[in-house]
């Protein structure tokens, strides 16, 4: 195939074996330290080389079809993709759903470097699959899931898009402060801070924390408590309040709601530090939230496309 003007950008990620590196130097410093705590350091090699594998791989096949641009997870914050770009992540999940956020409407191809080891939604293909995917995604003839986004605005124009979940709160383990409006109502709340996830979060975050509902509700006799199950491209997004704490000053009434399409949920905070917005558990790529700051969330303009064969 021609490789013509088709760009395909890499996104890959640190291995274990890699982190331990940077962090002691040398992999015989890394091995003496997981070897003194008791475990084995094999894993960690034989993960490493499955996945250098898988890139190398994935690698030559797109440097036959395309000009290619290999980066790492961390820089993708400040990455600028072109609109007919077709980007590739190599890892897991949360990898997709890290590089997902940052793309307007660019096709994204998810590669499992590690079947054995690890199973995702959002990885439908292996390495070797690329030399018959990439030629029908640069041709424009693939099949794709959409992917429904949630937008983060802040007072003063900060813009966070969330794949899976936004988090709204405070990072450390006391109370979050803040206001919420919804529905025309507004509350003062103390809580562990306020989940609100994507169709596609609702097998993430979201799910925990429905988990823990539903034993406290068994745990008294409530009997079963049954949920709709959302779509990846749903149009509308869920909010939950984790462990709000009633008071003379703070309610607990407006904790779980559906945020429709042409709705949105406002916070605004009332802790003069340590307030934090991120999403998809991404802490490099935040919001402050203090003092006064009015936070907006509501579906985003933007959709994922996510390919799947």
């Amino acid at each position: 195939m021609d490789r013509g003007m088709n760009k395909v950008v890499i996104v890959k990620k640190k291995t274990r074996l890699e982190d331990l590196k940077r962090r002691y130097c040398t992999i015989e410093q890394a091995r003496f330290y997981v070897e003194h705590m008791g475990a084995s350091f094999d894993d960690y090699i034989e993960e490493d080389q499955n996945y250098q594998r898988a890139l190398k791989v994935v690698r030559e096949n797109a440097n036959r079809m395309a000009r290619v641009l290999e980066i790492d997870r961390d820089y993708i914050p400040n990455m600028i993709f072109g609109q007919d770009d077709i980007v590739i992540a190599l890892g897991q999940d949360g990898l997709v759903a890290n590089v997902m956020k940052y793309l307007d409407g660019q096709p994204l191809i998810g590669i499992n470097p590690d079947a054995a080891r690890w199973d995702g939604i959002l990885l439908p293909f292996e390495a070797g699959d690329m030399e018959s995917v990439l030629p029908k995604v640069i041709a424009k003839n693939f099949n794709q899931k959409m992917v429904s986004m949630g937008k983060a605005e802040s007072k003063d124009g900060q813009v966070l898009y969330a794949v899976n979940d936004f988090f709204i709160g405070i990072n450390n383990h006391t109370s979050a402060r803040y206001n919420i409006t919804f529905g025309g109502i507004t509350e003062n709340q103390s809580s562990s801070g306020v989940i609100v996830s994507t169709g596609l979060g609702m097998t993430g975050w979201h799910r925990s924390i429905m988990a823990e509902f539903r034993g406290m509700a068994k745990a008294f006799n409530l009997g079963n408590v049954t949920e709709s199950n959302y779509e990846w491209d749903g149009d509308q997004l869920i909010f939950q309040v984790r462990e709000p704490y009633p008071s003379r000053f703070t309610q607990a009434d407006l904790v779980y709601g559906l945020v429709n399409k042409g709705q949105e949920i406002i916070f605004t905070s009332n802790m003069s530090e340590n307030g934090i917005v991120f999403s998809d558990g991404i802490l490099d790529d935040t919001i402050e939230f203090n003092a006064g700051m009015v936070l907006r969330v509501g579906l985003a303009d933007r959709i994922g496309r996510l390919v799947i064969e």
